[in-house]
């Protein structure tokens, strides 16, 4: 056995380690007397129910089971439905854990939520060749759990977490040109498709520019296999799922960051004006994902126009979610690198404007939650800042040349 082959046997021996200690951890100071995690809850439920009992996940009699497992009744109609409201392939992820009692369950889910924030970040580390140094990759590891959207993604229980994974990991496995690989982890991305829809076509219109069929083959593939189990086990899970994600915002009061500026803080501006940003943030960029031609591999270029993407996912959609803006790490990182890299001092200002997002982001939360809920305030700063921060790199990008 080689170095290589032993380091990397120690550090998953460490890291198999590390997570059951965790979920023991989790398990004894927190879920066994908390019961929560509600965004995954309903997940999990709806899986148990099929499995065990063979009861469609989407149907009303799974719905009513997942309510009286959160509130201890039926929904009243205006409180959140707790539907399943997932693709139905999610069974299969969460099929190894339909046994146990909901406790254990929610602590490594909670914990793998964590690790994959954790691991997010250091593939986007990876995918931009930025070597920390120690006392910055201590901090931004710190951060990486307990920034206001990384925690509440931790305590909801949310998919957000593993989708950030998988697309940090798609993007360095692009960049390593194991294209197979890469589109089967983009294929899971769509288990939360409100965070993927224009990722996904970005990444193949790339791909088919440049002729990585490889990607495309992977993502097809699996793709393929999802739906196809899905639909030899529930035939009619696609329909049911459309149904439950119409209804969906009849119920949710998450609105995107445009629709906050235009209908809450300027609802003199109204719908109009909402719809004329998001034809314009959409028109630069699809003409972005032109400049897409020109760029062969995973370079500086093509990551700008993936973060651009990404934060107009976010910006856009009709319900988004402070949880989702996790997937808005990578253009945030991006920023932050290019700073380390030409500012004088730059490790020291990453970390001093990670420090401010931290307190900034919480403080917020804290200064305006209403009841059990967020302020739609809190929708803002990070897509709007992160905005102004990519017209800055553009900026600096067209001076050097």
């Amino acid at each position: 056995m080689n170095l290589f082959t032993r380091r990397n046997l120690f550090i998953l021996i460490l890291a198999i380690l590390l997570f059951t200690v965790s979920v023991v951890g989790m398990y004894t100071f927190f879920t066994a007397e908390n019961p929560g995690a509600n965004d995954f809850y309903p997940r999990w439920k709806g899986t148990q129910l099929f499995w065990q009992d063979g009861t469609d996940p989407y149907s009303q009699e799974a719905t009513e089971a997942i309510q009286r497992g959160i509130y201890g009744r039926l929904a009243t109609p205006e409180e959140d439905q707790v539907l399943f409201v997932y693709p139905f392939y999610t069974v299969f992820l969460l099929w190894p854990l339909i046994n146990l009692d909901y406790a254990w369950v929610q602590a490594i889910w909670l914990v793998v939520v964590q690790f994959s924030l954790i691991g997010g970040v250091i593939l986007t580390l990876r995918l931009l060749d930025w070597r920390q140094p120690s006392w910055l990759l201590a901090i931004t590891l710190l951060w990486s759990v307990i920034m206001y959207n990384s925690t509440r993604t931790i305590i909801l229980g949310q998919f957000a977490g593993p989708i950030f994974l998988w697309l940090a990991g798609t993007l360095l496995a692009l960049k390593q040109d194991r294209d197979v690989l890469a589109g089967a982890l983009l294929s899971l991305t769509t288990i939360k498709p409100q965070m993927s829809y224009l990722i996904i076509p970005a990444l193949l219109l790339w791909a088919v520019w440049h002729q990585r069929w490889r990607f495309i083959a992977g993502f097809a593939g699996a793709m393929a296999l999802l739906a196809g189990l899905s639909f030899l086990l529930l035939p009619n899970w696609l329909t049911s799922f459309i149904d439950q994600v119409r209804f969906y915002p009849a119920y949710t009061v998450t609105p995107s960051p445009l629709r906050v500026i235009t209908g809450t803080f300027f609802p003199q501006l109204g719908q109009p004006v909402e719809y004329v940003l998001i034809g314009l943030l959409l028109l630069v960029m699809f003409w972005q994902w032109w400049q897409l031609r020109h760029e062969t591999s995973v370079t500086r270029k093509f990551l700008f126009i993936i973060s651009l993407t990404l934060i107009v996912t976010n910006s856009i959609i009709v319900r988004t979610a402070t949880t989702n803006y996790v997937i808005m790490y990578i253009p945030l990182f991006l920023l932050l690198h290019t700073i380390s890299q030409r500012w004088r001092g730059g490790n020291g200002w990453a970390a001093g404007i990670l420090l401010v997002m931290l307190v900034g982001t919480w403080a917020l939360f804290l200064a305006t939650i209403e009841g059990d809920f967020e302020h739609p305030v809190t929708y803002l700063p990070l897509p709007i800042g992160l905005l102004l921060g990519l017209i800055w790199l553009s900026w600096i990008q067209t001076a050097k040349t």
